[in-house]
Parts: structure tokens; sequence; C-alpha cells
């Protein structure tokens, strides 16, 4: 995979080294950070906070997609997020990515400085995503999901997760180039936590690699989710930072591109360690 990606003045070189896509929750109920960083004045020193201790991407979200999260109006998701990253598009010198299956929000928030679209459902919830983003011509996170928030935990009946997800990736890939988005734009993610069971998150974990025939980057959001939680029997998401850690560095050695987390500072080192192993000795 010979490819980079231009976002403001930063270009990734994809397998080069690991990018750490830093979380901003604007919510009152994500399952982890829910409500910490819903004023504005919270947000912005968090980001700033992450820029600071080395993230690549701030990632801008106000739709919390835990599982069983109720899905608020369109005019709520576009007065928890568009101010914030008109705020951040002056402040931090970051590129930025608004969290999203909305493809009205998606473009308000390109339009207020966001520098990508990151949609769980991969374009799945509204048709309208994908000719939007063709049209912006900024870079598309295509997630795995069955189903919504809501009910994607009843829908984990896979005869083999990594092949249906492979199977998903190649007709929402070819459906998204075919609306306009170009093929360097488009960065996929297995879904961690998303219509998966504990042992089917380790599956995909465990065979990644199973997804590079795709020739695309690899996202992975592993922070602080509840297979760490049920590994380390940690009911508290925060106390779940070392257990990520690792989860992290064999996501790398596995060829995970950007890693979406909430600890910069701890998460930075160890992609920069785990990239010292497995990728500049290679």
């Amino acid at each position: 995979m010979l490819e980079t990606l231009t976002l403001r003045d930063q270009t990734w070189h994809w397998g080069k080294r690991t990018y750490v896509m830093g979380i901003l929750n604007i919510t009152p109920d994500s399952f982890s950070d829910g409500g910490e960083f819903y004023a504005a004045e919270s947000a912005i020193a968090q980001a700033r906070k992450m820029a600071k201790f080395g993230a690549d991407i701030i990632d801008v979200g106000g739709q919390s997609t835990r599982p069983g999260a109720a899905q608020i109006s369109l005019d709520e998701e576009l007065e928890r997020v568009i101010p914030i990253i008109e705020v951040l598009r002056r402040e931090v010198p970051l590129p930025l990515s608004v969290d999203t299956t909305r493809a009205e929000v998606a473009r308000a928030a390109v339009e207020a400085g966001a520098d990508m679209i990151n949609d769980i459902s991969g374009g799945t919830f509204e048709p309208e995503m994908f000719p939007v983003v063709a049209a912006l011509g900024v870079p598309y996170v295509l997630m795995h999901i069955r189903g919504t928030p809501q009910t994607m935990q009843q829908q984990t009946d896979y005869e083999d997760v990594v092949q249906e997800v492979y199977q998903f990736f190649v007709q929402r890939m070819a459906e998204a180039e075919g609306a306009g988005i170009a093929r360097s734009h488009i960065i996929l993610d297995p879904g961690i936590g998303f219509a998966k069971t504990y042992t089917q998150n380790l599956e995909v974990l465990r065979r990644l690699e199973e997804f590079r025939p795709l020739n695309a980057p690899l996202l992975l959001g592993l922070s602080r989710k509840s297979f760490i939680g049920h590994i380390l029997d940690r009911s508290d998401p925060k106390a779940r930072v070392w257990g990520t850690a690792a989860a992290c560095s064999c996501a790398i050695a596995q060829g995970a591109d950007i890693l979406r987390i909430h600890d910069v500072p701890e998460i930075v080192d160890v992609a920069r360690v785990t990239d010292a192993i497995y990728r500049f000795g290679s």
C-alpha cells in the first residue's frame, strides 16, 4: 500500500508509522467520557491537550454510538458539533474529523473546517452520505456495522465474522467509488464492538492481516472497549487504559494504520515503541 493522504499541512504515509486519532465526544452520554467535554471550554481544552501530547487528528462527535444509545435530532447534533469545529479550526493546528452518520452534518462540518468524515454506518444509514462525501472531496472512514447502535448487539450471527466484514467492505467500497469517492480517500474500520461479541472482537483483531488485499488503510477503535473490560474484569472504562495499550500494540503489529483513542499521551508512546519494533526495522 503506497498511497499517502494529505490533511492540512500533514502528509500521512501509510505503512510507515501509526497515526493517532484523539476522541472528542461532545455528548452527555458516551460510554466512557459522556459529559466531560460537553461544554465548549472543556472540549477546547481537551483538544489542546491532545494536540500537545502528539495526536495527529481530532475526531469530534455529537452523537453517542454506544450500544443502546438513543438517536438525537439533526438540529441537536449540528448544535453540538459545528460551533466546536469552528473554534477548533481557529485554535488547534491539527486536522479535524467529524464522527457522524448524517450527510447534512458531514457537509456542515467540512464547511466549518473539518478535514475528514468518520461514519460508523459505512454509508448504510443515509443514502445521501456517499454522494455528499464525493462532492466534498475529503477522506472517509467506512466502518462495518450491522443494524444501529440500538439493535446491533442482536445481530451477531456470523458464520465467519472476518470474511463477512471483508465482503461488506468489498460491497461498500464499490458503492462508494461508484458514487465518486476517490479510492485513495477510503479508510476502513472493522468496527470493534459494533455488532460483534467478545469472541468475535478478538477474532477480528487476530486476523487483521486478512484485510490487506483490500489495499486500504485500517483504522481501529479499541479505546476502553468492553472486550478489554471483560478480559481485565474492570467495569470502569477509565480503568482500561493499559488493556487498551496492549490491544493497540497488537493491532499495529497486525497492520493497523490509525488508532482512535481517548488516552493520547499513553497511546502515542505505545505507537512509537511498537512502530520502532514492527515498522522501522522492516
